[in-house]
């Protein structure tokens, strides 16, 4: 009797765990196979698609690594690489610092905080591709804004003295000037990016123990002293997720350079991203593309791994 009862409840047990396990996945069965469909089968399809030549009209043939042997030796795709780099060190810099800077005002109960917050974040809430065509607008020779303000500033120069032409800021072409386009694409870019950071660090400043500052305080540091040696420390885990989120976001960047320049003029502002839209889908060369999206995403990999590195370094840290 006693064994038929054990082998009983141990049939029970196992009948209670299939139907949690049933239910579980009745649970997760569909944004499992929705992300299966939309994320995870792309995603090895063109990994597939890297080691073809393929142009969208006709079945794709197998080339091994051509399509990588290629793209090394493609002075457009060096060249995407290096406005990429440059597009990663101005994102680590400047919306970082300029974020930081906001945050730090206003986490002081300033008066009309809330608003200036609200402002300094819109940018971040509106679709890449209108900020690339407003700022667009903004850059037009002729009738843009900011020819127009440059013109406004040289005509009082030429009102106290100073030997300009006023007409000559609306012969300025940002977007049209190679030695000025990319700047000026980064520019908006930065733009958006400033608040999402400044969020960020906000979140992190709530979280500074107060009672650390108080003792610095009482030790006499004030300031810059205070900021440097006490509050931006304890901010680190805050800058890490900044810098590989701009890393990120400065590897996807697409949106406003396609709708700006679209890579130009003579490739001037070309990013990766551009890069395999154009070849995947303006030459039809799909398969080389999905090799510049298989770099890309190696890239992208690198640094999600050094961040989860990091954190489970600081994690381990808080446990032992």
């Amino acid at each position: 009797m006693a064994l038929a009862s054990r082998r009983t409840r141990s049939a029970n047990y196992q009948t209670l765990a299939l139907n949690r396990f049933l239910v579980i996945f009745s649970f997760l069965a569909v944004p499992l196979g929705l992300y299966f469909v939309w994320v995870l089968w792309p995603t090895l399809y063109t990994f597939y698609l890297s080691l073809t030549n393929w142009d969208s009209f006709t079945p794709p043939v197998f080339a091994g690594f051509e399509n990588y042997k290629n793209l090394f030796s493609d002075p457009e795709f060096q060249h995407a690489i290096l406005n990429n780099a440059i597009w990663i060190l101005v994102f680590i810099t400047v919306p970082t610092a300029a974020g930081l800077a906001l945050a730090t005002v206003l986490n002081n109960n300033l008066r009309f905080d809330r608003f200036l917050k609200v402002a300094y974040f819109l940018p971040m809430v509106i679709a890449p591709v209108i900020i690339a065509l407003i700022w667009s607008w903004i850059y037009l020779p002729q009738q843009g804004l900011l020819n127009a303000f440059i013109n406004l500033v040289l005509q009082l120069l030429k009102t106290i003295g100073f030997n300009v032409d006023p007409k000559s800021a609306y012969s300025i072409g940002w977007l049209g000037d190679p030695k000025l386009a990319l700047v000026a694409v980064m520019a908006p870019a930065v733009w958006r990016q400033t608040g999402y950071v400044m969020i960020l660090y906000l979140a992190g400043l709530k979280t500074v123990d107060s009672e650390v500052v108080e003792a610095a305080k009482v030790d006499g540091a004030t300031g810059w002293t205070m900021f440097r040696y006490v509050i931006f420390p304890m901010l680190s885990p805050v800058t890490t997720i900044v810098v590989v989120v701009s890393i990120i976001d400065s590897l996807r960047s697409f949106d406003i350079v396609n709708v700006m320049t679209k890579g130009g003029p003579v490739s001037s502002t070309e990013v990766l991203a551009n890069y395999m839209y154009v070849k995947s889908f303006d030459d039809n060369r799909l398969g080389y593309g999905a090799a510049i999206a298989v770099v890309l995403f190696g890239f992208a990999l690198i640094f999600v791994m050094m961040y989860l590195r990091q954190v489970m370094a600081q994690e381990d840290e808080g446990t032992a």
